[in-house]
Formats: structure tokens, C-alpha cells, sequence
């Protein structure tokens, strides 16, 4: 007598792909949601916050659509402005939770990308990888541009691998309205589309009403806006404070996409290899847009982490492009899971940069002019001179000395490890500057508060002049 197989679907006894897919999306809210109120109310964790939130409470108390600022396109400052409607100030809690769900949203995006390239497991290791890649994790709580970015990426790469030419030629407009080097997703769209020329035409001109309908003011102010995106990326390009004794940009940034994956980079490699000797279409579309946004970055010499999570979905699917290997890359996504945990720890802790603010606004006096560096909060009822941020190339901030500052009526002033470790750290390119910290350290130290058990973020120090 036949004996009965045993089972046809035996991933159903554990609910089937729908449970593993509601368990991963549930991860990937679990991490990002730990940590989301850091530094609050001050935005501590990324400096580009203060650009971004103010701008769209604006918009909806009174300033209207137009950003009068085009660093970045406009698209995820009008996803962040319903939001502050109802907020007396600007919310960067309200717009963190926003990148929250955009965030948890590419999980799942990731999970589409990764099925519709290499099937159903490919999809649950893409989504995998995506939604416990350190990086991905990290600016999932933060109030910028980059996690929108890979949302429409990851989008757009999908859309191009399941055919839908025009749809994924609108995507690519609207991830380029979410930060510009979503223009680079048209090497894909061309790949995507070769012999198709009518429909490639038809894709760039969705791409064009895309972008113009999300950020219309850089095209209405396209002189400007040009400048500024032009600056941005040169400043890229020249380098920032951190990065002078880095790596070569391909060490550089493999390094980054380690810190992100951990061993499981190794699997997503050797899926890319793969893609390149067999050439299908879904093999095309993720390869030529690694290489190519790879190929962009290794132009620059400021090696942010932030720059390589448009890659983060596509290389997690091209990680389950070797199905036979789903297990062992699934168990190395361990590693990058524990780091994420490990950050997110941190974060519950206190910045060590707003227990500093409340003593100086309780022991100083109230009304007294304060030079301070970058990347502190803000100090109420004092008269605040800024000291700029050093850059390689640039000239000194002539505020960044102690006779100046003191005929500016400068009674303090107050530094933080955030900017003066990295400085100190490349003593030769900043010689004015580090002269202006070694002059601070000889003088009278009113205050001086260091992370611990307790606290976490950079160092705090005040001077009296």
C-alpha cells in the first residue's frame, strides 16, 4: 500500500510565508522603534534633522510648499509635513515615527524585490537582510532623506524586474525626489527596457513628472537648486571631518557594507558574481544598479555609512539568489542582528549632550553670550555665537579664536568630542583649529561631562573665557 507523503507544504505548520512575513516586518519594527526618542527634544542624532523637520512645520503653519532650500529635493519634507500640523513646534519624534514605517515599509519592499527576482525564499532572505542591516536599522530613526531613498529604490528595482516598465520609470522620479542620486536608477531602467524604446521614452517621461510633481520647486528654481545639489555633492566629492585618514573609497565603503551585513556580505557577493555570468533579466537590473551606484560612490572621499543603504535590498536579494546557501546566510544575519541590538541599546540611554544643556541653562548666566561648537542642542536665553564646522580644504572659522572671541563678548564657551576629538584626531589638517582647543584646555574648565554607564553621545565641555 502507497504510503501518504508527508507533506507538499511543510512550512504551513508554522503558518506559511504570511506569518514569516508579518514576523520579519515585526522584527524590523521592534529594532527601529528602540532608541526612536534619542536626545529628544533636541535632534541629536543626525544633524541633517534640523534641516529637514523645521522645513516641513513650516509648510503647514504658514510657509507654504516652497522649501526655499534645495540641498535635498523636497518629496520627504512634504512626507513629514501632514504630520506636524497639529504640533505647536517643530516634532522630530513625529517625523522619526514617519521614517519609521517608510522604513518598515522597504522591509517589505525588499521582501517583494527578493521574490519577484529569485522567488519566494530569495524574497524572505532580502527582507531578512533588510530588516537587520546595522546601517538600515540606525537612519531608520532618523529624520532624513536616506531611508526614503532605498524605499524607492528597492520599488523601482522591482517594478523593473517584474516588467512594468513605465510604473518603475515613475518610481525612479520619485526616488530621485527623495534624494538625487535616485537619478542613477535610470542604468537599470535602460537595462530593463533595451529594444523596448517606446516604453523606455514613456518610463524617463513618467520619471520627469515624478520628480517635477514631488519637488516642483527645483524645477521652478532650477538655477538655484542646481547650485545646491551641486554644492552637496562636491563637498562629497572634497571630502568631510572624519574622513582624512580613511581608506581608499573601495575599501571605504566595502568596509561600511561589512559593518552593515557582517559575514553575510560574503553570500551577497558571490550572488553578484553569480548575476554577472548568467545575465537574466532580474541578474541585469540588480547588477548593473550595484555597480553603477558603487562606481558613483567610489568618486567620493566622505565615506558616510548612510551613502550605501540604497544597495542594502538589492544585495539581500541577490543574497538568496543562492537558495541552497538560505540557511547559512540567514544564520549570519545573526551577527549584523546583534550589532543592531547592541546600538539600539545605547540609545535608551541619555545623551550626554542634554544632561549638559540643563546645567547650563541652570548655572550660567542667564542672558551671557556662548560660543558653541556644531552638533550641540540649543541653550535658551543666551546670546549663541556658532562656531562652523571644519572641513578639509576649507579656511579656518576666524571665530575659532580666543582674542576674537572674546571682542565678540564671548564669556564661554562650549565644546563637545563630537567635533574636537575628530579634529585632534587630524591635527595637521586643522592646524588654526587645534590651536584654538589646546589654547581652550589651558584656560579655566567650568564644566566638564563625559559619557558613562548612565549616558551615552560625545563628551561636553565649558570654558570661561
Amino acid at each position: 500500500m502507497r504510503r501518504p507523503p508527508r507533506s507538499e507544504h511543510p512550512e504551513r505548520r508554522w503558518g506559511g510565508p504570511p506569518v514569516a512575513f508579518a514576523a520579519v516586518l515585526a522584527l524590523a519594527g521592534g529594532l527601529r522603534l528602540v532608541g526612536v526618542r534619542y536626545g529628544l527634544p533636541f535632534p541629536l542624532l543626525n544633524p541633517d534633522e534640523r534641516s529637514l523637520v523645521p522645513r516641513a512645520w513650516a509648510m503647514v503653519h504658514g510657509a507654504g510648499p516652497d522649501p526655499h532650500w534645495f540641498d535635498y529635493p523636497s518629496l520627504v519634507m512634504y512626507l513629514l509635513a501632514p504630520f506636524q500640523a497639529w504640533q505647536d513646534d517643530p516634532s522630530y519624534l513625529a517625523a522619526r515615527l514617519v521614517i519609521v514605517a517608510i522604513a518598515v515599509g522597504t522591509v517589505a519592499a525588499a521582501w517583494w524585490l527578493g521574490q519577484r527576482a529569485y522567488g519566494p525564499l530569495a524574497g524572505f532572505v532580502a527582507a531578512a537582510a533588510t530588516a537587520v542591516e546595522t546601517t538600515h536599522v540606525a537612519y531608520s530613526r532618523m529624520a532624513v532623506t536616506d531611508v526614503p531613498l532605498t524605499l524607492g529604490v528597492t520599488v523601482a528595482l522591482a517594478l523593473m524586474i517584474s516588467g512594468r516598465i513605465e510604473l518603475a520609470g515613475l518610481a525612479v522620479g520619485l526616488a530621485a525626489s527623495a534624494k538625487y542620486p535616485g537619478v542613477l536608477l535610470l542604468a537599470p531602467l535602460v537595462v530593463a527596457a533595451w529594444g523596448r524604446w517606446r516604453r523606455l521614452a514613456v518610463a524617463a517621461a513618467l520619471a520627469v513628472v515624478g520628480f517635477a510633481a514631488t519637488s516642483p520647486y527645483v524645477v521652478l528654481h532650477l538655477g538655484e537648486a542646481a547650485g545646491d545639489a551641486w554644492r552637496v555633492q562636491q563637498a562629497a566629492r572634497e571630502g568631510w571631518l572624519g574622513f582624512e585618514h580613511d581608506h581608499a573609497a573601495p575599501i571605504a565603503f566595502v568596509a561600511r557594507l561589512w559593518d552593515g551585513f557582517g559575514p553575510a556580505l560574503i553570500i551577497a557577493a558571490a550572488g553578484l558574481v553569480l548575476a554577472l555570468v548568467y545575465r537574466r533579466r532580474a541578474d541585469l537590473v540588480l547588477a548593473v544598479f550595484v555597480l553603477v551606484y558603487f562606481a558613483d560612490l567610489l568618486t567620493l572621499h566622505a565615506h558616510f555609512d548612510r551613502y550605501v543603504l540604497p544597495l542594502v535590498p538589492a544585495l539581500g536579494a541577490l543574497a538568496g539568489r543562492l537558495k541552497a546557501l538560505a540557511p547559512v546566510t540567514l544564520l549570519m544575519l545573526v551577527v549584523p542582528l546583534t550589532w543592531a541590538i547592541r546600538d539600539a541599546r545605547d540609545l535608551t540611554k541619555t545623551d550626554a549632550r542634554v544632561v549638559a544643556q540643563h546645567w547650563i541653562e541652570g548655572n550660567l548666566s542667564r542672558g551671557a553670550t556662548l560660543a558653541v561648537d556644531p552638533s550641540l542642542p540649543g541653550f535658551e536665553g543666551f546670546h549663541l555665537v556658532a562656531l562652523e564646522l571644519p572641513r578639509p580644504g576649507e579656511p579656518p572659522d576666524p571665530k575659532r579664536e580666543v582674542g576674537r572671541l572674546r571682542e565678540l563678548g564671548v564669556r564661554y564657551v562650549v565644546v563637545t568630542g563630537a567635533i574636537e576629538d575628530r579634529v585632534l584626531a587630524a591635527h595637521e589638517e586643522y592646524p588654526e583649529e587645534t590651536r584654538f582647543y589646546r589654547t581652550l584646555q589651558q584656560g579655566q574648565r567650568v564644566y566638564a561631562l563625559h559619557p558613562s554607564e548612565k549616558l551615552a553621545g560625545p563628551w561636553v565641555e565649558v570654558y570661561r573665557l
